[in-house]
């Protein structure tokens, strides 16, 4: 499975609070828009179909301790591993 860019997840979340405030002031379809795209690109990155569970998991990546060498395991999960 491959594991997101924490920076990346760290970056999403705070765009999408800071829209999600932005939305709740005063709504714009410009800003629901936006709402929307980073909702969905934070469901797929952590392979979610609700922004709920994709939070959850997305809190979860960034209070995960890191291994230095930042290894991804292969899909078959047969032990090897790929360079990243």
């Amino acid at each position: 499975m491959l594991v997101p860019d924490p920076k990346v997840v760290r970056t999403l979340l705070t765009r999408y609070a800071s829209l999600k405030i932005a939305q709740a002031e005063r709504e714009r379809a410009d800003t629901a828009r936006e709402l929307e795209d980073v909702s969905y690109t934070l469901c797929v990155m952590m392979g979610t179909t609700g922004i709920d569970e994709a939070i959850s998991r997305a809190d979860a990546l960034l209070l995960a301790p890191r291994d230095i060498a930042d290894v991804v395991t292969d899909p078959d999960g047969d032990g090897l591993s790929l360079a990243v």
